[in-house]
């Protein structure tokens, strides 16, 4: 009988596309809810959102202390949003869902 050593589990990819309002979050906040409860790091593909008010913010933010999240590719709307609030000093932004794939698990 052989054992076979696996590398870690890469983290889970949840793609957000669109604007992203409180109308529009519902099948969002699931995808990350599904993927934040099996793994302990989410990236979270940011590259095709196109608009998120404070209810997306918000939702960033609970994820942001529940799991390792890591925002890969943010648009420039995405970008925005997150310097004018200044969580883009606190949050784990990454140019790439690769990148983000990558990095090393939050301290």
């Amino acid at each position: 009988m052989s054992s076979h050593e696996s590398g870690p589990v890469p983290p889970p990819v949840v793609e957000a596309r669109g604007d992203l309002d409180a109308e529009t979050l519902g099948p969002l906040a699931a995808e990350l809810e599904d993927a934040a409860a099996g793994h302990s790091a989410v990236v979270l593909d940011a590259r095709g959102v196109t608009f998120g008010d404070s209810s997306f913010l918000r939702l960033v933010m609970i994820f942001h202390q529940r799991t390792d999240l890591r925002i890969a590719a943010p648009g420039p709307a995405v970008t925005r949003l997150f310097e004018l609030v200044r969580v883009d000093t606190v949050l784990r932004l990454y140019p790439s869902v690769e990148a983000a794939l990558g990095a090393p698990p939050a301290a």
